[in-house]
């Protein structure tokens, strides 16, 4: 994680006037009533756990599950006619696809939206559920994006960037006006960086409005394009990050020049760390976020004397994460906590072994979840078997006080649970 102040700015427009707050607050007008103004509300909980104030901006209510509609619709209402008559298209890997999609078919434009192969179900889905034709090419942002100019420029359509476009960058600028607004002390910003369309905007908007408030970008660790691009590093990119919405391998041209002057520092998260902030709002917040949704609140935990004492603002850009990738996460985060573990217990091969277990097991008022032998792939003599048993604990004291019981009726005991 990376801790070197970059911003230089203390609020105006130094970047050239690509985007100013006079921007900003056209974007707003223009497209007020038709994109949802969210709540910014205080966590209590988190706002004990990290010992600050925690406010939560949730963009994932939006009727697309993220921000990117704001940025979408702005540069939609600024087409001709004729560009509306033909259509335009986009590369997303789904939040920005179902922004276009929705607003596109609500103003009677037709859209084409290229996902990379791997975009989780649930976005591509629900962007041909808001009426876009839907083209799956390529395995990064990246591959789709080529694939989306080429077949632009074939078929005369307008291409919608998610985030290099000034109109993109200005609309999604709004967020910080309307945190601001509701929390006129905030601190510092976190704010998830993927091409930095969002950042740029908010760094731009809450800067001009608050010179002094540090705003402070988040990347998934195995996506550092734009920590690489500010900081002159090489960091790798490479890998499946559960924050597939910020895995851009090459930062916006326009933006990148934004967040080096506006933003203060870049921080890295891993891919645990995600998991925790994702669990962590479900089961504190009650909200869905995906992975890069809770990159902020990822920060928070891996760097939580950074933000101690402070008040906070949190972008909960996106809530659009695949249920099934959703129980793995929560099940994963069960699993580090002590609540589900995997026990592998030598056992000798004869009757009656499985009720011992099963009997200390309850005993230490722990629940049986899944159970199995294993006779053959392994190392114990051909009189023994390991038996694997899958528990629920409360907690990780609990799951010791189970593991006792059993090593006092003389069986060795192993346990398993998620990577830390």
């Amino acid at each position: 994680m990376g801790s070197k102040r970059m911003g230089k700015s203390g609020g105006g427009g130094g970047n050239g006037q690509a985007v100013t707050l006079t921007d900003i607050e056209a974007a707003a007008k223009a497209i007020a009533g038709a994109v949802e103004e969210t709540d910014c509300d205080r966590s209590r909980t988190l706002s004990k756990m990290f010992d600050a104030n925690v406010w939560l901006k949730r963009e994932n209510l939006q009727f697309t599950g993220a921000f990117k509609e704001r940025g979408a619709l702005n540069r939609l209402l600024a087409l001709t006619g004729g560009e509306r008559a033909k259509g335009v298209i986009a590369m997303s890997a789904g939040n920005h696809a179902q922004g276009v999609a929705y607003h596109a078919n609500r103003l009677g434009i037709p859209a084409f939206i290229v996902m990379p192969e791997p975009t989780p179900t649930v976005k591509v889905e629900n962007t041909r559920r808001n009426g876009a034709t839907v083209l799956l090419k390529g395995t990064q942002l990246e591959e789709a994006a080529e694939f989306a100019h080429a077949y632009g420029r074939e078929n005369g359509l307008t291409f919608v960037h998610p985030y290099d476009d000034r109109l993109v960058i200005a609309r999604q600028g709004t967020i910080a006006l309307e945190m601001m607004r509701e929390v006129a002390d905030l601190d510092v910003l976190v704010v998830p960086i993927g091409g930095g369309g969002l950042i740029s905007g908010m760094a731009i908007a809450a800067k001009a409005v608050k010179p002094d408030i540090e705003v402070i970008g988040v990347q998934a660790r195995l996506y550092p394009s734009m920590y690489n691009a500010v900081r002159g590093e090489d960091l790798p990119m490479r890998g499946d990050t559960l924050a597939e919405g910020i895995a851009v391998k090459s930062p916006g041209k326009i933006t990148t020049p934004i967040v080096r002057e506006f933003v203060d520092d870049i921080l890295l998260v891993s891919e645990v760390q995600l998991e925790r902030a994702v669990s962590l709002l479900i089961n504190i917040e009650k909200t869905v976020v995906e992975g890069a949704g809770a990159a902020g609140l990822a920060a928070m935990i891996a760097s939580p004397e950074r933000f101690k004492g402070r008040n906070v603002g949190l972008v909960l850009c996106g809530g659009n994460i695949d249920t099934r990738l959703l129980a793995s996460v929560l099940t994963r985060e069960l699993a580090r906590q002590g609540c589900l573990t995997q026990l592998t217990i030598d056992i000798p091969d004869r009757p009656g072994q499985l009720a011992t277990v099963s009997a200390a097991i309850a005993q230490a008022e722990a629940n049986v979840v899944e159970v199995y032998h294993q006779r053959v792939f392994t190392d114990l003599p051909a009189k023994g078997a390991e038996l694997h048993v899958v528990i629920e604990t409360r907690d990780r004291a609990h799951l010791q006080r189970v593991i006792a019981g059993l090593e006092a009726r003389g069986y060795d005991v192993s346990a398993k649970g998620a990577p830390e």
